[in-house]
């Protein structure tokens, strides 16, 4: 009996070790998954020539198929980018999404006043970009005040997606009033997706605040009092090569570049930063 258990285990256990063995190598396997499923659109996009020559040499950093594809970006949903910057994601989403979506750029007020300047020259560049509207179609800008967040009417948007920005709320201590903004503009079963540079497991908060590298751990627990339920993580932004402990946090890594030009070869060498890349859903 003995033999006949032992026989009947071995298999399953072989079947374990091929997950285990599986795992640790998650990050080509989400790689290859999420490039199975990205869309002919928005591999045109991409491609597009109206794409600014420098953002699109950042794509090997950023991997912007695979990662709206994981967050299951369609051409025809409702999307709200949060505080795009200086408009990277806006190149490709804004155009994808102008024949049967809506784009929607949620900016820091610039009627609001004593905020830093770049806030007010990407609002102006943002609007002067809108204004080629053969590329970018109708998309909406929806300003907001970064001490009371609200990005539009409830329940009203399909998909919210933030890059590298929640390590600036946890900073100005407004994180928990962001992700409860995202939470109500969502219509239910409606998507978050999150971006950001990540901490080792167990990093503590200031050490976080001025590093700028968040713990995964942190990022779940913010998005789960909110009211959301992480859907799933993908290791398509990861960088093993990144340790996450720099002289100026993560603006030592490009493309920030905050370091002593004798360092530059090392820096480049690693690229830019190990980031998370987490999508949640609104129940």
């Amino acid at each position: 009996m003995k033999r006949l258990l032992l026989a009947a285990l071995v298999p399953a256990l072989l079947i374990a070790h091929a997950d285990v063995a599986a795992q640790a190598k998650s990050k080509p396997a989400a790689k290859a998954t999420a490039a199975t499923a990205v869309d002919p659109a928005l591999q045109a996009a991409l491609r597009s020539p109206a794409r600014d020559a420098k953002n699109v040499l950042r794509d090997q950093y950023r991997h912007p198929a695979e990662t709206l594809s994981f967050f299951g970006l369609k051409p025809n949903q409702n999307v709200i980018e949060i505080t795009p910057g200086g408009g990277w994601y806006t190149e490709i989403l804004a155009p994808y999404l102008k024949d049967g979506g809506q784009y929607v750029a949620a900016m820091y007020d610039p009627a609001i006043p004593n905020q830093p300047q770049y806030r007010y020259r990407q609002s102006k560049a943002l609007d002067e970009r809108f204004a080629n509207t053969a590329v970018y179609g109708k998309p909406a800008v929806r300003n907001f005040d970064p001490k009371a967040p609200n990005f539009g009417p409830a329940g009203s948007a399909d998909l919210v997606l933030t890059f590298r920005n929640a390590h600036n709320w946890v900073d100005d201590g407004t994180a928990d009033a962001y992700f409860k903004a995202f939470f109500d503009v969502l219509k239910p079963g409606g998507t978050l997706g999150v971006v950001d540079h990540r901490a080792k497991p167990g990093t503590d908060l200031e050490k976080m605040k001025t590093s700028g590298y968040l713990t995964e751990a942190l990022v779940i627990e913010l998005a789960q009092k909110a009211g959301f339920k992480l859907d799933a993580k993908s290791e398509v932004n990861a960088n093993a090569k990144d340790t996450a402990d720099h002289p100026n946090g993560v603006w030592t890594l490009p493309p920030t570049n905050q370091h002593d030009a004798k360092d530059d070869a090392k820096y480049k060498a690693i690229g830019e930063s190990d980031r998370m890349t987490l999508r949640f859903v609104k129940p």
